[in-house]
Parts: C-alpha cells; sequence; structure tokens
C-alpha cells in the first residue's frame, strides 16, 4: 500500500496581503543574486491574486506575464515595477 501524496503549492497558503509581504520578503532574503526567487515569488502572488486581473491593472497581457514570471522568464525591470505596483506593494531599499 504506497503513500498518496499532494502536490504542495504556495498559492494555496497566500490569503492574506501580510502572507504576500512576508514571502516576498522571504525571498528577497534568500534569493541568490539573479533574481530567480524574486520572480518565482512575484509568479506566486500573481497567481494567488488572479492573473487576468494582474494583466489588467498592468496593462500587459496574462500570456505575457505568465512568460516573464515563469521561470525561464527574464523580465524587463520595468515589467517587475508595474507588476510590484498593481499587487499593492512597494519596492524600497534599506541598507544591508
Amino acid at each position: 500500500m504506497g503513500i498518496k501524496l499532494n502536490k504542495w503549492d504556495v498559492v494555496e497558503h497566500i490569503k492574506s496581503e501580510e502572507d504576500m509581504n512576508l514571502y516576498l520578503e522571504a525571498c528577497f532574503e534568500e534569493d541568490p543574486g539573479d533574481g530567480s526567487l524574486i520572480r518565482a515569488a512575484l509568479g506566486d502572488i500573481a497567481r494567488a491574486q488572479g492573473m487576468a486581473q494582474l494583466a489588467r491593472d498592468t496593462g500587459l497581457s496574462r500570456e505575457g506575464l505568465y512568460k516573464a514570471l515563469s521561470p525561464e522568464g527574464n523580465p524587463e525591470f520595468s515589467t517587475v515595477v508595474k507588476v510590484i505596483h498593481a499587487l499593492g506593494l512597494k519596492l524600497r531599499a534599506v541598507h544591508a
């Protein structure tokens, strides 16, 4: 008799603004320097909030957002800023 496992998806656990903020902050802290975790976090948050609505809010296509925020994506900084703004987040720098 085998064990049945379910695929874990962070999107199911992003239920509030605080969840979104804490998740993104953690990804900023742990990112290896190539933006991969930040891009993944923005993609996860976008899926949790609704990619179609985010596309309308940013003026970008839904398909373009999926592509830009995918593991293979390489979004322009302007796209990242549009996504962050549309999600109601602020990007700010603090001294490390």
